[in-house]
């Protein structure tokens, strides 16, 4: 239970100040964080939740790093459920948060209109990119982000770094990927502000649902293979000094 507890604070701190981020001071012209702004508050979220709540759940906050560290054979597949639906709570009670302050403002809001950084392709992506731009996007993005994940948190990486590692590697693919789809790599942070949108939103769910799981299964094999063991007999093999 204090696992799933931990993957709902984290998700919801994760969509909570990522998107608010985008709706509240990248929005006005007297703040104007811009593009930057708003990937590095993503970035920011990741790291702090990492190393306030890494030890209590593993802080995956999103079903494709859970999906990718059970293909990896890192996470039991029997837990995969709880963690996804905790994270969808997370993301979901911060999307209707998010809303409720907006609606505090004099002109009010209408998330139908305002979108409430809903991910999105075509006439509601940012940059206008269609429906391949936004699947290819998806998946390249969120392959290299659980790629570093899986790296960076594997036995053998340098110990304490990887809540920067992963937060920095979250900040850059934003900067890639928000112009295309306002960035997903995570179908909770997906489904939280798209369950009030509504609409074009629910509709255009289902690619960052399926995208960001078809990288997170590629991701996860992959490692599976590159982080494991190498045979004894290997040319290839570290010296048995570092490999102990």
């Amino acid at each position: 239970m204090k696992r799933l507890v931990a993957e709902v604070l984290g998700t919801f701190v994760l969509v909570f100040c990522g998107c608010g981020s985008a709706v509240f001071a990248a929005a006005f012209p007297a703040v104007g964080i811009g593009l930057h702004g708003v990937s590095l508050a993503f970035g920011l979220t990741v790291v702090g939740c990492a190393y306030g709540l890494g030890h209590v759940s593993g802080c995956h906050l999103n079903p494709a790093v859970t999906v990718g560290l059970a293909t990896a054979g890192r996470f039991e597949w029997r837990d995969v459920g709880p963690y996804i639906a905790a994270q969808v709570v997370g993301a979901t009670i911060a999307a209707g948060l998010l809303l409720a302050l907006l609606k505090g403002h004099p002109g009010g809001y209408d998330a139908t209109v305002g979108g409430l950084a809903a991910n999105g392709f075509g006439a509601h992506s940012p940059g206008g990119y269609g429906l391949t731009a936004a699947v290819i996007a998806e998946i390249a993005l969120t392959f290299v982000f659980l790629s570093v994940i899986l790296g960076a948190t594997r036995r053998e990486a340098p110990a304490g770094f990887a809540g920067l590692a992963i937060g920095l590697t979250l900040t850059l693919v934003h900067l890639v990927g928000i112009p295309i789809t306002n960035l997903s790599v995570n179908p909770a942070r997906s489904t939280g502000p798209a369950l009030y949108v509504g609409g074009w939103a629910l509709e255009q769910l289902w690619v960052f649902w399926v995208a960001p799981i078809i990288a997170a299964v590629l991701a996860g094999g992959l490692a599976q293979w590159l982080h494991s063991p190498a045979s004894p007999h290997s040319p290839a093999s570290p010296p048995a000094r570092e490999s102990a």
